[in-house]
């Protein structure tokens, strides 16, 4: 486990983050410009110092105020990748690789160099490269450095549109094959459902809510957070099997409960994770027959929240130990007269899968 308790007075600010973090996969720190995300990164990686608290990567401390340990940048043993890619513009792409490593282990780079597909690269110059390639010669160079976590600033805020699509799908696999945990900070929505496994969102230097990005997403917290068009349930699903006769893919949520999406590529048993947008989600207290809408779940009513001025609805339902958000009318609600702990059905009308679900497995 990860464990960051820390407070720092940065001007107007006071950071104030208690947080524990999984040794896998990638936490998304989340929030606003000026939440304090890059502060605490920075905090982490040893490049400012806390004013008081405890910094712990396992059994490895990096910084405790009362027994007077503050390690150096150097001796934390981790990666930073910064938004701007820092490379050293009189360095080949491949004297850039070997900064953190001067005699780096054979396997370990081919290893890097596959996974970001900078092979090619290996001996052209920063200034010859397309941001996405500097990011990606940027981030094998921090994990040539044998860190014991990666952190990293928004790697994809300072790129055009065409290059953050060129670079997202190496961050994907980055997500999937690096065995470090991965502290990734973002003020994207789309990042985080790409790639997250975790997320803490943090609001004027203070943690909101932290957890799992499936339950993170879906809490009262969030939600506020999240525009009418980003309103949405993440639910963590099992491929099952293939339709026999249509381009649809069946996905357990639980021994009872399944949905139809389209088509995975995938082998029966792995995990994925999927979104249900809650304008998507209509109710009903009577299993619906004869439906064009092939996705139907029981589930129960486990809060109901009006939304001020705007005569909605925001219902969460539980489909077995998961949340399900709908949005209604207030007129459908009344009609219904719908009560925490109703049985009902949740029509879904679409379903769209955001990535593997890493923390799963």
């Amino acid at each position: 486990m990860i464990t960051i308790d820390v407070k720092k007075a940065l001007g107007d600010l006071d950071l104030d983050v208690s947080l524990s973090l999984p040794m896998h996969g990638i936490t998304a720190i989340f929030g606003r410009s000026g939440a304090g995300k890059t502060s605490l990164i920075n905090i982490i990686s040893g490049l400012s110092t806390p004013d008081s608290g405890v910094i712990t990567i396992g059994s490895h401390v990096l910084f405790d105020s009362e027994q007077q340990v503050n390690l150096p940048p150097e001796k934390r043993k981790i990666g930073y990748v910064f938004q701007d890619a820092r490379l050293f513009p009189h360095y080949t792409v491949s004297g850039n690789l070997r900064y953190g490593c001067s005699q780096p282990d054979p396997a370990q780079w081919d290893s890097v160099v596959n996974l970001l597909g900078i092979e090619h690269l290996l001996n052209r110059y920063p200034a010859s490269l397309s941001g996405g390639e500097k990011q990606r010669v940027a981030i094998g160079r921090a994990l040539l450095s044998n860190p014991d976590m990666l952190l990293m600033d928004e790697p994809l805020a300072s790129l055009d549109l065409p290059r953050k699509q060129e670079l997202m799908p190496y961050l994907e696999r980055l997500a999937k094959e690096v065995k470090i945990p991965i502290v990734y900070v973002t003020h994207s929505l789309d990042e985080i459902l790409r790639l997250a496994d975790h997320m803490a969102m943090l609001n004027q230097g203070k943690v909101l809510v932290s957890g799992h990005v499936n339950s993170v997403w879906g809490s009262p917290e969030m939600r506020p957070w999240l525009p009418p068009r980003e309103q949405s349930s993440l639910l963590s699903a099992r491929v099952n099997y293939q339709h026999p006769h249509y381009a649809l893919t069946q996905v357990m949520l639980n021994h009872d409960a399944y949905l139809w999406v389209k088509e995975l590529k995938r082998q029966r048993g792995e995990w994925v994770r999927v979104r249900i947008h809650s304008n998507d989600v209509s109710i009903t207290k009577v299993r619906p027959e004869q439906t064009s809408i092939r996705n139907v779940l029981s589930a129960r009513v486990d809060k109901i929240h009006p939304v001020d001025d705007q005569q909605q609805v925001e219902v969460r339902l539980r489909v077995g130990e998961t949340n399900l958000w709908a949005n209604i009318t207030l007129w459908a609600a009344d009609e219904l007269r719908l009560q925490v702990g109703d049985k009902v059905f949740a029509q879904i009308k679409g379903v769209s899968v955001t990535q593997d679900d890493l923390a799963a497995l």
